[in-house]
C-alpha cells in the first residue's frame, strides 16, 4: 500500500528562531498586533510504500531522525494518511 506521510520540522522553542521574529516584525509594521509569536518551519510529505500504516510511520521517523530533521535544534511530528 501507499502511505502518505506528512511532517512537521519546527525549531525547538527554547531556541530563537531569527524567521519568526522577522515575520513578527513584519507583522507589527503592517499593523498586525494581535500575534504574539511566531515560529517558521518546514513541511515535507512523503509518498512511502509500506505493509501499513505502523511501518511507514516508523520509516518517516527514521528518514526524520537521520535527515530530515536537526534533532539538535528541531522537532518533528509525522502524520500518516
Amino acid at each position: 500500500m501507499t502511505f502518505t506521510a506528512h511532517i512537521n520540522v519546527m525549531p525547538l522553542k527554547e531556541l530563537l528562531d531569527p524567521q519568526g521574529k522577522a515575520v513578527m516584525t513584519g507583522l507589527k509594521n503592517l499593523g498586525i498586533n494581535n500575534v504574539h509569536d511566531v515560529r517558521i518551519g518546514k513541511h515535507i510529505t512523503l509518498q512511502i510504500e509500506a505493509a501499513n500504516q505502523e511501518e511507514a510511520r516508523q520509516m518517516a521517523e527514521n528518514a526524520c531522525q537521520k535527515l530530515l530533521a536537526n534533532q539538535v535544534m528541531e522537532s518533528f511530528e509525522v502524520t500518516i494518511q
